[in-house]
């Protein structure tokens, strides 16, 4: 049963700074903005929380414009939460601490008034009203090579998170637990996007046959450009190999200008080319360690665009000096 105190309505609470005054001039603070809004879900209730922030008016206050906000406010969630720090941690005590499966944790968290699925079942079935079903994702993340994968299902019209797992072997099987917890949720699948895991595909077929599926847009696009890309900046980085002779030289003029101290005018006008010549390798190197943004920034093109800027930027430097180009 749940308690009298989860029965009632969601309680308003109105959280302010601690203080009242400004710590540096301590003139009365005046409120600003309201700093964020939203629902937490407590141990003991949720909660309908306002978090506002004040400032100093005082024109000559020296942190005039400065936001203070309420420290307990801070402390009752995460960012992008709604549950609070106590639910939280009561949900990691009985995963790490008790092992519990999926289906005991979620009998244990609504034993205590927490509904876990609620919200996910109300944005599904407003997007099956509005769309006639629910369209689904499914991925596999491995975080570090050799370690279980992550495959994640999500609502694509929404971006909802309906149901993640770690999985050692990835057979068949597996997948189809996994998306079978979806499927019992009872709303109809439209349609399916995925990365075109073999996998994937036969543990929908077997599930949902005549399902419609496509590939994700960004693995259609980008598996094609990227081997091309790859090997472009296979090449490039081969060419720029003689980065090491250059700076091996480099080491080897400071050495010899550190040993002719008697030549002060000479060896001012060489510090000043060294320095000039280790920016520019600077600036090689940095660009060689452009990963981009695939499938539309690929490393291989940025890494040649900027190196053509590199040459022409040394190209004018040498004309102005009138040494020969490279």
């Amino acid at each position: 049963m749940l308690s009298e105190n989860r029965q009632k309505e969601n309680r308003k609470i109105y959280f302010r700074p601690e203080f009242t005054h400004c710590p540096h001039c301590e003139k009365k603070l005046r409120r600003a903005d309201t700093v964020w809004h939203k629902k937490i879900t407590m141990l003991n209730g949720v909660i309908d929380a306002w978090s506002t922030a004040y400032t100093c008016k005082n024109i000559i206050c020296s942190h005039k414009g400065i936001f203070y906000k309420s420290a307990e406010a801070e402390m009752l969630n995460m960012n992008q939460s709604s549950y609070g720090y106590d639910a939280q941690s009561f949900l990691g005590e009985l995963d790490f601490k008790q092992h519990m499966p999926v289906s005991e944790l979620t009998t244990a968290v609504q034993e205590v008034g927490i509904q876990s699925n609620e919200r996910v079942r109300q944005v599904l079935h407003e997007t099956t009203e509005l769309n006639g079903g629910i369209l689904l994702s499914i991925e596999g993340v491995q975080p570090v090579k050799g370690n279980e994968m992550l495959y994640v299902i999500r609502e694509v019209f929404t971006g909802t998170i309906i149901a993640a797992k770690s999985m050692k072997n990835e057979t068949v099987a597996e997948l189809q637990a996994l998306i079978l917890s979806v499927i019992e949720l009872g709303f109809p699948v439209v349609g399916l996007v995925f990365d075109g895991q073999y996998c994937i595909r036969l543990a929908f077929e077997d599930l949902l046959p005549g399902l419609p599926y496509q590939y994700c847009q960004y693995h259609y696009i980008s598996k094609p450009r990227d081997c091309v890309d790859r090997k472009l900046k296979k090449r490039l980085k081969k060419k720029m190999g003689f980065i090491r002779d250059l700076e091996r030289k480099i080491e080897q003029v400071e050495i010899r200008i550190n040993n002719e101290p008697d030549e002060a005018d000479t060896s001012s006008g060489e510090w000043a080319e060294i320095k000039t010549a280790k920016r520019y390798i600077a600036a090689t190197r940095a660009l060689l360690l452009d990963g981009g943004n695939p499938p539309y920034n690929l490393p291989g093109m940025l890494i040649y665009e900027r190196a053509r800027a590199i040459q022409a930027s040394l190209s004018r430097y040498l004309n102005n000096k009138g040494a020969t180009n490279p």
